[in-house]
């Protein structure tokens, strides 16, 4: 099987078991991780887009070209701090022929003074400074004596050396960035360049993460029998801001339908998305699905994946005939692995197409695999792995010694990808060849 890859799912899959239960809908009503995702993205639609000012799109994705309303540069100006001059009064100096010329004007970047430079004149000059009428190069100032009044010139400059001239990056008209680049530090630059401040970008979902369980208790809290700290209202506040989203982390809320059901509705007001962990199997506590199952608007049911078998997918219903829809309901497993993977298969996708990203997957590699394990018969699986390189190979290995378990977070903090393994393959040997989702 060694010199056979091993083929990933046909989509991300995730894992996840929720409080240990793994039984869920009849099997009838299962869906592949592809179908499930299908079901998702239809759902997920990209956000209106919104002007914002520069200093606020950061990662968010350009509506509308950007078009420079000016010339830039704007004027042509000096490439070097030196001396603008006349090229042909320079012709013969040498270190054995030195030429020595009177300043007539000190120009700083910023000025807009713009001396007239005559035959046998030069002016000293900063790095982005106007070019001064009459000059057609700069000497920089290591080949003079750097002189105020007076300066020595020792090497002849090239012809139009070290000047940029006006538009010769861009020119006002022209497209500066295309509707669709994600806004990085230098795309934000170049709209800068361009003379704009503000620009027509998708907005970054606002996203509301509950932990449920009345056993979860605030990390750093004293814990009694049977409580554990809220891991998963953390881990899924950091990943949706690595994905774009604006997390409003609200932490763990008990088994309680009330409660529960009244924060959602608060809630629905003021964000897009919602994500839940915990509570979605077939348990008597299972607190998400009792809310949600009654509304008619979340599907659950499982997915055949390992782990992230229990998911809930669907909208916070709206009031009457209106034409708002509420926004968007991911019900996860609780198991810490579960809600980690199911985020990366349904989520994280979601999230970035409501960003308005065309790719919406992880990279993805083909690695050896180090030290085997298993996968469960029927249903893709997505393995923590370290991965590794070792000279020309990439290596892999499951970051927990526990294998898979969905409960294994400290195993989970080590992993850096998620090895997808196809629901037909139940034996992933050393020396294997497997897809792997590259997640840092």
């Amino acid at each position: 099987m060694a010199d056979t890859p091993i083929l990933p799912p046909t989509t991300h899959d995730a894992h996840g078991h929720d409080r240990g239960a793994d039984a869920c809908a009849p099997a009838a009503s299962a869906r592949t991780a592809a179908e499930q995702l299908a079901a998702v993205l239809a759902e997920a639609h990209v956000l209106p887009p919104t002007r914002l000012s520069l200093d606020e799109v950061r990662g968010l994705v350009l509506a509308e070209d950007v078009v420079s309303a000016t010339a830039t540069p704007p004027f042509d100006n000096s490439a070097m701090d030196g001396y603008a001059v006349r090229r042909a009064d320079l012709l013969l100096a040498s270190e054995a022929n030195p030429v020595t010329l009177p300043v007539i004007a000190d120009l700083a970047a910023g000025t807009a003074d713009n001396p007239y430079i005559d035959v046998g004149q030069v002016a000293r000059i900063m790095t982005g400074a106007p070019l001064p009428d009459g000059a057609d190069a700069i000497v920089p100032i290591e080949n003079t004596d750097q002189g105020t009044e007076r300066v020595t010139i020792t090497v002849p400059p090239a012809e139009h050396a070290h000047i940029r001239r006006s538009g010769e990056d861009a020119h006002a008209g022209d497209t500066v960035l295309r509707a669709g680049s994600v806004l990085w530090a230098t795309r934000v630059a170049a709209a800068a360049s361009a003379g704009t401040s503000v620009v027509l970008a998708h907005a970054a979902p606002r996203v509301a993460v509950i932990s449920t369980g009345s056993e979860l208790v605030t990390p750093g809290d004293p814990t009694r029998r049977g409580q554990i700290p809220d891991s998963n209202s953390f881990l899924l506040s950091a990943a949706v801001a690595e994905a774009g989203g604006i997390p409003i982390r609200v932490g763990a809320v008990p088994d309680d339908e009330r409660t529960l059901k009244e924060l959602l509705t608060s809630l629905s007001e003021t964000v897009d998305v919602i994500v839940l962990s915990g509570g979605v199997s077939v348990g008597a506590y299972d607190v998400v699905k009792a809310v949600l199952a009654p509304l008619g608007t979340v599907r659950f049911g499982p997915v055949k994946m390992q782990p992230g078998k229990p998911q809930g997918f669907g909208r916070w219903p709206t009031a009457g005939d209106s034409a708002e829809v509420g926004p968007v309901i991911f019900a996860l497993p609780g198991n810490p692995v579960s809600a980690y993977v199911s985020f990366e298969v349904f989520v994280r996708p979601a999230l970035r197409q409501m960003l308005g990203h065309t790719e919406l997957q992880r990279p993805t590699i083909t690695a050896t695999v180090e030290a085997g394990w298993r996968s469960p018969a029927g249903r893709a699986q997505y393995m923590p792995v370290i991965v590794q390189h070792d000279g020309d190979r990439t290596l892999v290995r499951p970051a927990a010694a526990g294998g898979s378990g969905s409960h294994l977070v400290a195993g989970l903090g080590q992993a850096n990808g998620l090895a997808m393994v196809p629901e037909g393959v139940t034996q992933i040997s050393d020396g294997d060849r497997v897809t792997v989702m590259l997640t840092s």
